[in-house]
């Protein structure tokens, strides 16, 4: 990849959720240089209200941007790169400085073909697949959510459904259990909870139905049924999906870099990957989905920890 005329910089963030803003607004205030790659498609788009943020419990995801993006404008040395990806990520050797190349790809004017730093700070977050039912992503955000800790609260003491295909579904309908005893798990005719694990439930009152779902029924985002293969209905008052997570790292396949088995990025407890000058911070980090204060709070550790290294002071791992 060409570097010819690259924009320079001290730290490209790959990402503009709360991971990579809360790193961006630090590492402005240590007087780094940034540029922030924001591909503008973040996953929790469909959310209404995010909780667990202090002083910003019930905020909207989009409004929490707005919020943080107004503050980073307060910083000269902060730019943004909106509905943008990095295509590509090329290391340098020390031979040439011991830097980073990301090649860029944009609709927005102004957009340089690539940018040279001497840090990047990888918060992209996660992609998700859904189980295939028709109308999941109508009531997506609104009365089905995927976060217990971030919405299990509203949905507490209601008749709940937990829909998923996954081995780890048995420990999820244990913990959503802690808000509610009327919960139905749903297999959706996959072998995600076994014989043992359903009578384990069965001990405690979760019900696991195994027939396959034809669709979620409601009205207006707030769900009231799932309808099983054959007709028979199952009400319910909300609910939660288990996801399949999985890593927007595309751009990343030049680089050897160690990952988890999920395909999450390895680090050290100070945001380090195995790569020096690479950070991750956020879901795209193991173990992966996380709340946003959690994030954002990652954010912040990488920023301070890549601020000592830049200066040649190394902080413990």
């Amino acid at each position: 990849m060409a570097d010819a005329g690259a924009t320079e910089v001290d730290v490209v963030i790959v990402g503009g959720g709360p991971a990579g803003l809360s790193a961006g607004l630090n590492l402005a205030r240590a007087r780094a240089s940034v540029v922030i790659v924001d591909a503008g498609r973040p996953r929790n788009a469909a959310t209404l209200r995010s909780h667990g943020f202090l002083t910003r419990d019930g905020v909207s995801p989009l409004e929490l941007r707005k919020l943080a993006r107004a503050e980073l404008s307060a910083y000269p040395t902060v730019r943004f790169f909106d509905r943008t990806s990095v295509t590509a990520l090329l290391e340098q050797d020390s031979r040439d400085g011991g830097r980073f190349i990301a090649a860029l790809q944009g609709r927005g004017s102004g957009i340089p073909p690539a940018i040279a730093a001497r840090s990047v700070v990888i918060a992209t977050g996660l992609r998700e697949s859904l189980p295939p039912i028709p109308s999941l992503r109508a009531f997506y955000g609104m009365s089905i959510f995927s976060c217990a800790a971030c919405d299990a609260w509203e949905l507490q003491d209601k008749a709940l459904a937990l829909i998923g295909e996954t081995p780890d579904l048995t420990a999820r309908a244990r913990l959503i259990a802690r808000w509610t005893d009327r919960l139905t798990v749903f297999t959706n005719g996959s072998d995600a909870v076994d014989t043992v694990e359903e009578a384990e439930l069965a001990a405690s009152g979760i019900v696991v139905e195994r027939r396959p779902i034809e669709d979620l029924e409601g009205d207006r985002g707030a769900v009231s049924a799932v309808r099983l293969a054959g007709g028979d209905r199952i009400q319910i008052d909300g609910g939660f999906v288990r996801p399949q997570w999985h890593p927007v790292l595309d751009f990343l396949g030049g680089i050897d870099i160690e990952r988890d088995r999920f395909g999450n990025l390895e680090t050290d407890r100070s945001c380090r990957t195995s790569v020096p000058g690479l950070y991750a911070a956020g879901d795209a980090a193991a173990p992966g989905p996380q709340q946003l204060i959690v994030a954002a709070g990652q954010g912040a550790r990488a920023a301070a920890v890549l601020v000592h290294d830049l200066v040649g002071v190394r902080t413990a791992h």
